[in-house]
């Protein structure tokens, strides 16, 4: 069985997902202050550093997985329907979405290099923007027909179940990050109004 172009490109798609969500999972570790020395796997290795080469591995497959459709004969996509893909030839409305993933994760891993320059408030706030690289991302590849025919969208295909499986792992460990922070925050209140009361005159 031989493998397509299309083939190529979607299987390049499924592993850009696959790194996005090794990179967003990376990062709610860091949010939960995990520690792989004290926890499992109980060794030590920096995986900030893993957090951070993930992001520019997930770009460079993201930029490749609609490079490739440049190979493709039927349908024929030019540069500006990859650039600008509002007119593309196929599912429009899908590559569009994708794009805008594409540009937004670019935005954030180009914006995590200037991190130091930036300061750590302002990249803050911009490095919030891969939860909507992600989310347009997941779209994407969900809501794409892999044959780019604009055929009725198979939810089991071994594909559509991988990135299935990737949305539902970053929405419930998104969902303790969550639940963890509101508990930080009443923590944090808790202990300080003790500390006010404490303090208070007699």
């Amino acid at each position: 069985m031989s493998v397509t172009v299309l083939d190529l490109s979607a299987y390049v798609g499924l592993v850009a997902v696959g790194v996005v969500t090794l990179n967003l999972l990376l990062g709610m570790l860091m949010a939960f202050r995990y520690s792989p020395h004290r926890s499992w796997p109980h060794r030590r290795f920096n995986y900030f550093r893993l957090h951070n080469w993930s992001g520019y591995v997930a770009l460079s497959v993201s930029l490749l997985h609609p490079a490739i459709l440049l190979l493709n004969k039927d349908p024929r996509f030019r540069i500006m329907d990859l650039l600008y893909p509002v007119h593309s030839p196929s599912q429009p409305l899908e590559n569009t979405i994708g794009a805008i993933a594409l540009y937004l994760l670019a935005f954030v891993v180009v914006t995590s290099y200037l991190r130091l320059q930036l300061g750590r408030h302002l990249w803050k706030s911009f490095h919030f923007s891969i939860y909507f690289a992600a989310a347009a991302l997941f779209f994407h590849s969900l809501f794409t027909d892999p044959a780019l025919k604009g055929d009725p969208i198979d939810w089991f295909d071994g594909g559509k179940l991988f990135v299935e499986s990737c949305v539902v792992l970053i929405a419930v460990v998104s969902l303790l990050r969550w639940r963890h922070s509101r508990r930080k925050a009443l923590r944090l209140r808790t202990v300080s109004r003790h500390t006010i009361t404490s303090t208070e005159p007699l």
